[in-house]
């Protein structure tokens, strides 16, 4: 099996390193837009284009899914990716949905979404998981953690006075959807902050949840190989993988 992962620069690495922790897949081939980052402040019609141009470009290798790592390309173009894909495509927001109302068997449970300002606007979470049955939600647009990611702070007062920004206001949840892949890398924080009995939902680990539960994957790949692209500075991209996935 080979899949394609499609993220907006390198948060996108979280859901590959689930993927080779599972051993899903013999191949993967990963490409960050890395040029254009970050997706979350841009408007609906370009991050279409953007979706769109990396499905052309896995055009290039036979691939047998496409998974789109950013959430949100996933909240506002997986529909038209599927128009112009010739494999199948799934997003982390519908795994996303599909983990959360697994994990929560109280529907009055408190929700919280992070994500970019993109994401959050969307609110494709919000309208998947009350068709679930969930109502208690809260949304919250969280777009200064991902500069704060690439800076690979993932620890310390300058995140710890950015979740003071945010989060002061908000009623501790039940459960908190990292809503951008770029996220958890900073969950153990997120998860002291809020308390440990605050269910975290991982994009990453939802795509594999999906893939067992609803693709029936079952086959386990010892080996994976593994080829990084970006539309700009592959090197970099190349070094943040080494050091994110241990390869």
């Amino acid at each position: 099996m080979k899949v394609g992962v499609f993220d907006s620069g390198i948060g996108g690495l979280t859901v590959v390193k689930s993927l080779l922790e599972n051993k899903l897949f013999e191949e993967i081939v990963y490409f960050g837009d890395t040029a254009r980052v970050p997706y979350g402040i841009k408007d609906k019609t370009t991050i279409i284009r953007y979706a769109i141009e990396a499905v052309e470009f896995f055009k290039n290798f036979e691939l047998d899914l496409i998974i789109v790592a950013c959430n949100t390309v996933s909240a506002h173009a997986l529909d038209e990716m599927r128009e112009v894909s010739s494999c199948p495509v799934i997003g982390v927001v519908e795994a996303g949905i599909l983990a959360t109302s697994n994990a929560l068997k109280d529907k009055n449970s408190n929700i919280l979404i992070l994500g970019t300002k993109a994401t959050i606007n969307s609110k494709a979470y919000e309208i998947g998981l009350k068709e679930k049955g969930f109502n208690n939600l809260q949304a919250k647009a969280t777009g200064l953690f991902v500069p704060i990611v690439e800076e690979e702070i993932y620890s310390g007062e300058i995140l710890e006075a950015t979740f003071r920004h945010y989060f002061d206001a908000l009623k501790k949840p039940d459960a908190i959807i990292l809503g951008c892949t770029h996220f958890p890398l900073i969950s153990e924080a997120i998860g002291n902050y809020f308390g440990k009995d605050t269910i975290l939902i991982h994009s990453g680990d939802a795509i594999v949840e999906q893939l067992e539960l609803d693709f029936k994957f079952t086959a386990k790949y010892e080996t994976t190989k593994l080829e990084f692209f970006a539309s700009e500075n592959p090197d970099a991209l190349k070094g943040v993988a080494k050091k994110w996935l241990n390869i």
